[in-house]
């Protein structure tokens, strides 16, 4: 049985990789130290012989009993809100988390991939956004300290992979939702459905014109599975290229769920990204990837899953 080590495994899109590597017959280590995720995100897999939780830092020195053959590090807070508040941890566990788990993987001989994000793009100049673009980042501001983090994470592990020969994936994830994502992440997505949920208005911020693209999470797990298992180590996006702006999507979330409220808007934040969009080519071609699940289907499962959190 392959042995899988998944950082950030209590978290929203961690959890969900445990839940397909379990699927698909592996050993998992999940490992969190519960800044941002949740026990209860995992608590089905707890009673499975194949499933192990190790609560650490991943900042500190990372030891793993036994063979190891694939390292996903999607530990780091992930959204605004957390990042502005945890600013210090974020780069750590970007850069020391990163680079105690390059080492695990360089000494078990095992395969390691990375959580990067269309956030290396910055506020971006070019549209859609491909993986040749460099990006658009504030290295100073409030965003840079996550923007920052996963800019360094991916050039220390392409430095291992081309000075070590260490096999290591780069995937760079855009806006995903689903069930398990938090209602208070700050994230527009939950922000729109709980405010509705609640009756109360919809803040949108700027005039509302910016776009994003939401890519459904089963979609994105898929393409994260098919990078793992690929031969290419070079950055590949993984999202849903269908755009809309925020007003439109302020708009769908109201007639989505019949509440009887408005939009209100509120100053942009610093350095807001106006324009969020991926270019699949590379995913398209290399892995025969391109997300499934259309945005309607997608927000009537995720409706579903927060009317149960807003019930408890």
């Amino acid at each position: 049985m392959k042995r899988v080590l998944i950082t950030g495994g209590a978290g929203f899109l961690g959890s969900h990789l445990c839940d397909r590597f379990i699927k698909e017959g592996y050993h998992v280590i999940a490992m969190d130290n519960l800044i941002t995720g949740n026990l209860a995100n995992i608590e089905h897999l707890f009673k499975l012989k194949e499933f192990e939780f190790y609560n650490h830092d991943v900042s500190k020195f990372v030891h793993v009993p036994g063979e190891l053959d694939y390292i996903l590090h999607f530990a780091s807070p992930a959204s605004p809100i957390d990042y502005l508040k945890l600013p210090i941890q974020t780069l750590k566990v970007g850069s020391l988390g990163t680079h105690n788990l390059l080492g695990l993987a360089k000494s078990k001989k095992a395969r390691f991939l990375i959580a990067s994000t269309s956030e290396v793009y910055g506020d971006p100049l070019v549209h859609p956004q491909n993986e040749d673009y460099w990006g658009n980042v504030n290295p100073i501001g409030p965003r840079g300290v996550y923007d920052e983090a996963k800019r360094f994470q991916e050039a220390i592990t392409m430095a291992y992979h081309t000075y070590h020969g260490l096999e290591t994936r780069i995937i760079r994830i855009f806006n995903t939702y689903g069930p398990r994502m938090r209602l208070d992440d700050g994230r527009v997505l939950p922000a729109f459905i709980g405010q509705a949920l609640r009756g109360e208005d919809l803040t949108a911020f700027g005039d509302g014109s910016q776009t994003r693209s939401f890519c459904y999470v089963s979609d994105l797990v898929e393409g994260i599975y098919r990078l793992l298992l690929s031969d290419y180590p070079n950055p590949v996006n993984i999202g849903n290229p269908s755009e809309i702006t925020i007003n439109q999507f302020a708009e769908e979330i109201i007639a989505l769920t019949g509440a009887k409220t408005k939009i209100i808007y509120k100053p942009l934040p610093k350095d807001d990204p106006k324009q969020r969009q991926p270019d699949i080519t590379r995913a398209r071609e290399i892995l025969n990837w391109e997300p499934k699940v259309n945005r309607a289907e997608g927000l009537k499962l995720t409706l579903d899953y927060f009317k149960t959190v807003l019930a408890k």
